[in-house]
């Protein structure tokens, strides 16, 4: 890994969060044998807390033993609801856990799965690590997920586009391939916030993948032999086939081993949609049941807007 990748990917994990963040974070670390604890998504980026945090606790240990454990193994990360009180502050955070080797391997590509280098190629905060060791693995991991992201870029981006394009038609891909509400354009809104610092990692990642490019006024090229963009484009068809298979697993999984997953769902569906899910008893106790209804409810409106247009 060069220098000038790991060094931006250090600059961006340091970005500052608040203090009540940072003491959740803290809180979080003392509950298992935590690396460290990364933070992110959309309030990262605005600040405001009165919505559900997001955090990623990775951690040094082995997975469980058990059935608890083959599932933890096999459909990563654990992932629950939790609250935490200070200062007259409740906050809520969705918290995902899982061992900091298994988010290093997702991160280089080694998993089937998508969802760990999609997500930490967008800005993240180290918040926590229980040593320099920890926090220099992490950001390595990280730095891979941006190289690992950006050779699926150069394969489904449009040759001659701005260099925040490419991550756009990468993110409108994933998010098609996984298991996802948010409304379509949601790409747009990520790279939108920040389009420099994405045309900044972008050209770092195809250099580090060692990915040639030429760039001109009107956009940025890269330059993949044959046989190696029929490799990816074999890779990423494999991986988009699966991506709605093993993200329902896991939203089947989390229904059954954490309390509040309707609730959840139930607030990420209207924040995501608009589309408001009344949480009836039923719905609480049965999520996994309730949720085809659901889906169809969801899959009509979408519809129904693209009729409107």
């Amino acid at each position: 890994m060069t220098g000038s990748l790991m060094s931006r990917v250090e600059r961006d994990l340091q970005v500052g969060a608040p203090d009540e963040v940072m003491r959740f974070a803290e809180a979080l670390s003392a509950e298992r044998d935590t690396a460290a604890v990364l933070f992110y998504g959309s309030i990262l980026r605005t600040g405001h807390l009165d919505g559900v945090l997001d955090f990623y606790v990775l951690t040094n240990g082995p997975h469980r033993r058990g059935l608890r454990g083959w599932l933890e193994h096999k459909l990563w990360p654990e992932v629950d609801i939790r609250e935490w009180t200070g200062k007259g502050v409740v906050l809520r955070a969705k918290v995902a856990t899982l061992p900091l080797s298994t988010f290093a391997e997702a991160a280089q590509g080694r998993r089937l799965d998508t969802t760990i280098w999609t997500r930490f190629v967008q800005p993240s905060a180290l918040v926590w690590a229980a040593s320099d060791a920890d926090r220099q693995a992490v950001t390595r991991a990280v730095a891979d997920a941006v190289v690992t992201a950006g050779r699926y870029a150069a394969v489904l981006g449009l040759a001659g586009s701005a260099a925040p394009d490419w991550w756009r038609a990468l993110f409108a891909q994933t998010y098609r391939a996984e298991f996802r509400v948010e409304r379509p354009g949601r790409e747009d809104q990520i790279v939108g916030f920040d389009p420099g610092r994405y045309g900044d990692i972008l050209r770092l990642a195809w250099t580090e993948a060692g990915i040639a490019f030429a760039e001109d006024a009107s956009g940025v090229t890269p330059t993949l032999s044959a046989g190696e963009r029929g490799r990816l484009l074999r890779q990423w068809r494999l991986r988009r086939r699966l991506g709605k298979p093993l993200n329902l697993a896991r939203l089947v999984k989390a229904a059954f081993s954490f309390d509040g997953a309707a609730r959840y769902a139930a607030w990420k569906i209207e924040r995501h949609t608009g589309m408001a899910v009344p949480l009836t008893p039923w719905r609480e106790k049965h999520p996994v049941l309730a949720s085809p209804g659901v889906l169809w409810r969801l899959w009509r409106r979408r519809r129904a807007q693209r009729d409107a247009r």
